[in-house]
């Protein structure tokens, strides 16, 4: 039954031989462009999509392929590092590579507004909890000390935390207790 809903997914190596045939078949018929500059690096982006899928293995909804090259230029004290990735996604839709390049770019912008923050400032990852239930409140904690300080103005959540680690008083002031 369809559902009327569409679909963009990352293809990885648990698709193997949708993957293989995507790196083996693409042709892009439409490129997109972005270089973009900040935080001590420069990335170059290509977006490119194809929509001709006669080699390309039967997927539900398959609509387009969507191949994105990055190449990262860090500065690392006196050199330049390189770093170059090639991914690969499909879509149950058709729109342009501008279009795609933006929604897989808005993809990650959650990615790292989110998660990143989850792992790396409150070390999600890190983390030694196993027990059931006890890593569903954990992250509904992480969720809503993100949520206290976005809703305080906090833009830096590192910052945040740093701040919220100054006493109770601190605390209670967030969570707007007498």
């Amino acid at each position: 039954m369809d559902s009327g809903n569409d679909y963009i997914g990352a293809l990885k190596g648990n698709q193997s031989g949708l993957l293989t045939e995507v790196e083996t078949y693409f042709r892009p018929e439409q490129t997109d462009r972005q270089i973009n500059k900040g935080h001590g690096r420069i990335e170059k982006r290509s977006v490119s999509i194809c929509q001709s899928l006669q080699d390309i293995r039967n997927w539900p909804g398959l609509m387009t392929v969507i191949r994105v090259e990055s190449e990262r230029q860090l500065l690392k004290q006196d050199f330049i590092e390189v770093q170059t990735e090639t991914r690969y996604y499909i879509a149950s839709f058709g729109d342009t590579a501008q279009a795609f390049a933006e929604r897989i770019r808005g993809y990650w912008g959650v990615e790292n507004e989110v998660h990143y923050v989850r792992d790396v400032t409150q070390g999600e990852d890190r983390s030694r909890i196993r027990t059931q239930g006890l890593v569903q409140i954990s992250a509904l904690a992480r969720n809503f000390a993100l949520n206290l300080y976005r809703s305080n103005g906090f833009q830096n959540m590192a910052q945040a935390q740093r701040f919220s680690s100054f006493g109770l008083s601190t605390l209670k002031h967030l969570f707007r207790m007498k």
